[in-house]
């Protein structure tokens, strides 16, 4: 096979050019110290087992402070469980998702709430909702075909 030499010299720059981009890439990662979530943020149980691992066999909300609450909940085809949540203005809500079946998302529009839920792992996330209103979650994360069905609300009394 005979290759033209322009076409080497371009090969060859496109081939430096990957390089270098790869290498710029893993230094920068490696400078800032990324990394996977540590194990504070990020927890995994059984996506088999969901429906029965607590807090998540009773999904809802559960004070834990002046004006402050957990929401444990679970995405799953089609829909959130718990379906609505009632907490008053300026709570703080630390929610703890998970699915048992496939990788969903959970978005607040309007907040900077938003992540994706994979299946088994325990995502964590805090808002705190100032303004009363009716929040709606929706899942971001196309999971099949009753996906646009797939949301529920949080109302800020």
């Amino acid at each position: 096979m005979n290759i033209h030499r322009l076409e080497k010299m371009w090969l060859t720059f496109g081939l430096v050019m990957l390089g270098v981009f790869l290498l710029v890439l893993g230094i920068g990662t490696f400078a800032r110290g990324m990394a996977p979530p540590t194990s504070e943020h990020h927890h995994s149980i059984d996506p088999e087992k969901v429906m029965e691992t607590p807090p998540f066999d009773k999904p809802g909300l559960e004070k834990i402070g002046d004006n402050e609450y957990n929401a444990y909940m679970v995405a799953l085809a089609f829909g959130f469980n718990p379906e609505k949540m009632e907490v008053p203005a300026g709570a703080t809500i630390h929610f703890q998702v998970t699915s048992p079946d496939v990788v969903h998302g959970f978005q607040i529009p309007g907040t900077n709430v938003n992540m994706m839920v994979v299946p088994g792992q325990v995502n964590h996330l805090s808002y705190t909702f100032k303004k009363p209103g009716e929040y709606l979650i929706i899942c971001n994360e196309y999971c099949g075909v009753g996906h646009q069905f797939m949301a529920t609300t949080i109302i800020v009394k």
